[in-house]
């Protein structure tokens, strides 16, 4: 499939990870206002996902487990940086920093890493178009959050290195996809697996279950769905597909689109009716991003990156 092709379908794709960072970003503020913490948020979207991706794991080891285990620098790689590390530092954020912080410092530590990433790692240049529609991005987050001075304190500041030390993991996980030329369904089993015989019994020894037995029914089988099924699941495999269809420059730059989706998901969800503020900063986001993504110096740069399941490139293997 060449790069115009894949567009139309990566830019479907990237919308569809936005809105399940938006969701799973709500949610997980709902649910810490119920009494639920970053570690619990953390089992339930690893465990969940990795027993509901754990057949498809087991279906591939047993079809070539020869070609799997040559690659597990990438799947070691890849679970670092999209596993349960991930998702601590992003849940701890949440319960450290205000909204408008969660608002600008992890989409936009995405959007600049994964730029300067590819730059780097890549060789991928950095067009003036491409620098022009980061700006106007982030600079669409910033409007969106009204961040001001008087929200820092030194809490704040812990919360907002958290969200950019998450974002830049984030970023860094579509690099490894695209150099290593990762499937995006394997790689998700392989990152939830590796929570699931990790983090998860972790948690069952030093925590136990009876903090979540606490939470209201209604939030812990709420957070159950949205955090383990749709964000645990989703957002690793349209995140993953979306480097695979756009690259991971391209790609960096659509999370930049949760934080609006968040703030009218918020309106029925939290009670936060979205300001006009707000709605201009996710429309300054879109049109950085649409003006990025449909460059065609960014078009020609897009290329195939996967094989079916395993990489054919032996370079890609190391």
């Amino acid at each position: 499939m060449n790069a115009d092709r894949r567009l139309l379908p990566g830019i479907a794709v990237g919308l569809a990870a936005a809105s399940i960072g938006a969701l799973y970003t709500v949610f997980a503020r709902w649910g810490i206002s119920q009494g639920m913490e970053a570690s619990d948020m953390t089992f339930l979207r690893f465990a969940v996902a990795g027993l509901v991706m754990l057949p498809f794991l087991v279906r591939i080891l047993w079809a070539d487990t020869k070609s799997f285990l040559v690659q597990w620098r990438a799947w070691l790689a890849v679970s670092l940086l999209a596993g349960p590390l991930f998702g601590i530092l992003m849940f701890t954020a949440l319960q450290w920093a205000p909204a408008s912080h969660a608002a600008v410092f992890p989409f936009a530590a995405m959007s600049v890493m994964g730029t300067l990433m590819s730059a780097w790692v890549l060789k991928e240049p950095l067009s003036p178009r491409k620098l022009v529609g980061v700006v106007i991005v982030v600079a669409g987050l910033l409007v969106l959050s009204g961040l001001e001075t008087n929200t820092l304190s030194a809490k704040t500041l812990a919360g907002d290195t958290l969200f950019v030390a998450a974002g830049t993991l984030w970023a860094g996980f579509g690099i490894v996809m695209r150099t290593k030329r990762l499937n995006p369904m394997l790689a998700t089993s392989v990152i939830s697996f590796a929570a699931l015989v990790t983090y998860v019994p972790t948690y069952l020894q030093v925590i136990g279950i009876s903090r979540l037995l606490a939470v209201p029914a209604t939030v812990l089988w709420t957070e159950l769905i949205i955090q383990g099924l749709i964000a645990g699941v989703g957002t690793l495999y349209t995140y993953s597909k979306m480097v695979f269809l756009l690259g991971p420059a391209r790609a960096a730059l659509f999370p930049a689109l949760a934080p609006g989706i968040a703030a009218l998901l918020a309106w029925p969800v939290l009670g936060h009716t979205p300001s006009f503020t707000e709605l201009t900063g996710l429309l300054i986001s879109i049109a950085g991003l649409m003006w990025t993504v449909t460059g065609k110096s960014a078009r020609a740069s897009s290329k195939p990156i996967a094989a079916p399941y395993f990489s054919t490139n032996p370079k890609a293997t190391q």
